[in-house]
């Protein structure tokens, strides 16, 4: 890992660390040198999200954490942190049920403004602190070209209006608040022009946002989505 350090020393809690872009997220974290805490809904997860953290020379400790479960949020052990990654989020496809509405919106709303509160002491104690709020083009105004759910869309205008005032009131603070707008993308793919957003692009401009001097805020990133072909 050497000449990729940037992020040494630097305590970085990830959501939904479990698989897919979460998991892709810690280990990029931990691979520049930043202790990664790895939770997801259950420890085999985080447990195996860990295993290739150190498998290739990262630091990592797993936690469960069930962000539609205050309890599980309120018990999470971490007593230090400087980026706190809001990642962790249930997708929500066209055919849903009472039971799969109610547990995407209190993961993804609900989740993320309690797990952010509860955690913002720790964030004020660190001379670096950063928010990161993966959110989605579904949690941008006008935007309905995802065929997720309507639910899936309301959590994420939920999510999408916290950040907004969260970045306004903890800016003078020097916490930033980071929140990224992505269509729909791939877990892999090329990378070429034509091609569908991966999820390693969205994965760098989380890396290139945290790692700029600490007077540059960094709002938003708002993604230039493919028209849809016919």
């Amino acid at each position: 890992m050497a000449g990729r350090m940037n992020l040494a020393g630097r305590h970085v809690l990830v959501t939904g660390a479990g698989r897919d872009t979460g998991r892709r997220l810690a280990l990029a974290f931990a691979a520049r040198g930043a202790q990664v805490l790895a939770t997801a809904r259950t420890q085999s997860a985080a447990e195996e999200t860990v295993a290739l953290i150190r498998a290739a020379g990262g630091t990592a400790t797993a936690a469960v954490l069930d962000l539609a479960d205050p309890t599980s949020i309120d018990q999470l052990p971490v007593d230090r942190l400087d980026i706190l990654v809001n990642s962790g989020a249930r997708y929500l496809g066209p055919e849903a049920t009472p039971e799969d509405i109610t547990d995407t919106i209190a993961g993804t709303a609900t989740g993320t403004v309690l797990l952010t509160e509860r955690l913002l002491p720790l964030l004020r104690a660190s001379d670096r602190p950063d928010i990161v709020n993966l959110i989605s083009a579904a949690g941008e105004v006008g935007h309905h070209r995802s065929d997720a759910h309507p639910a899936f869309y309301a959590a994420k205008h939920a999510q999408a209006g916290y950040a907004e005032i969260l970045s306004a009131r903890l800016r003078p603070e020097g916490i930033r608040v980071i929140s990224l707008f992505p269509p729909d993308f791939a877990q892999d793919g090329s990378r070429d022009a034509d091609s569908t957003l991966t999820a390693q692009s969205v994965i760098d401009c989380i890396l290139f946002a945290v790692s700029q001097p600490r007077d540059c805020f960094i709002r938003a990133f708002h993604f230039e989505q493919l028209a849809l072909r016919q």
